[in-house]
């Protein structure tokens, strides 16, 4: 089948772009969230299940032809040495396991660097983020990355934008993703700009996926002690436990999830019943609760983690909470176990 014999759908007929990836894999990557994207454009790329390299072409790049293994055991060859980056409409870089010291060498650096001068735009899936952040490339760009993961980028790269309530992030020169099926969601989005809305559909059709999620859309996970049904809620409610020291002004919280505060106060009020000062209260609470039950560290200590300055406002806030001290809590958690 010709690639001229497809057609955008949308706005009036018109020739389908061919779409071109680059895979730069990590040592000990993760290899579902490689394979969910890489078979995203493998399905768009020719109708049904025929696998044709039609309207999509994909190279895993490398410096060397040498077996990359993924972080559960399984390997995969680079197709193809570091060319011009420009042959490419996307570089994307899939991370993995954190705890690898140097995920890629010297070479591969260079050439996401080359990538970026020439206005390629390059994409971080699963902790592909935190490997463009290592190599400078993140500085003017927010990292979406897992909840898993939110603590550690901040630590590691404090200066840079980072956000885990949302699935992916996608500009003109940077993307990012949690990993997971998430990857599938980007890949979506790509097929869907450069190839056509019927190919999107061909390929999630074939991968069982009901339809692509938007960046818009929240990772799924539980806040700390409830689950809300509007996406608002839930993305203010992750960013309170982001930031459980308090340091999150309520005027900030709302301006990230698009509304005014006294949006978000009506909101809050309508789906959880009470403030967001009160649930962002009890979010720092349910974390103190949980570090209580989990650890011997000192009350001070954990005081000054949930944003209290001592630890006798620590402990009336929570007996207020939970009708108990923290060290009855603590004294009862260590009973029950």
């Amino acid at each position: 089948m010709r690639a001229e014999q497809h057609r955008v759908a949308d706005d009036g007929a018109k020739q389908a772009a061919r779409l071109k990836v680059g895979f730069v894999l990590s040592r000990s990557f993760t290899l579902s969230a490689f394979a969910l994207f890489v078979d995203t454009l493998r399905l768009a790329s020719d109708e049904q299940d025929r696998s044709g390299r039609v309207l999509a072409d994909w190279q895993v790049i490398g410096s060397t032809r040498h077996l990359i293994t993924s972080s559960c055991g399984v390997q995969v060859a680079p197709t193809s040495d570091f060319v011009d980056p420009s042959r490419f409409d996307y570089i994307v870089v899939v991370g993995g396991l954190l705890t690898v010291e140097n995920p890629v060498d010297q070479q591969t650096i260079t050439f996401l660097r080359q990538a970026d001068a020439r206005k390629v735009p390059l994409i971080g899936v699963c902790t592909g983020s935190f490997i463009l952040a290592a190599a400078g490339l993140m500085k003017r760009h927010e990292s979406c990355v897992s909840w898993l993961h939110y603590k550690e980028f901040r630590e590691r790269f404090p200066e840079l934008a980072v956000r885990s309530d949302r699935l992916f992030n996608l500009d003109r020169q940077r993307g990012s993703c949690a990993g997971g099926s998430s990857a599938a969601d980007m890949a979506a989005l790509l097929v869907r700009k450069y190839i056509s809305r019927d190919a999107e559909r061909n390929a999630l059709e074939v991968l069982q996926i009901e339809k692509a999620r938007t960046p818009s859309d929240i990772q799924p996970r539980r806040p700390l002690y409830d689950d809300y049904d509007d996406a608002r809620v839930k993305a203010a409610m992750i960013t309170m436990e982001q930031f459980v020291d308090g340091s999150m002004p309520i005027e900030k919280l709302a301006a990230m999830v698009g509304l005014s505060r006294r949006q978000l106060e009506r909101i809050f009020i309508e789906k959880t019943g009470m403030s967001p000062a009160k649930a962002y209260n009890r979010v720092r609470m349910e974390r103190a609760k949980s570090i209580l039950a989990q650890s011997k560290a000192p009350l001070i200590e954990i005081a000054l983690d949930v944003g209290f300055e001592n630890a006798s406002q620590f402990t009336r806030t929570f007996k207020r909470t939970f009708g108990q001290t923290p060290s009855q809590h603590r004294a009862a958690a260590l009973r029950a176990h």
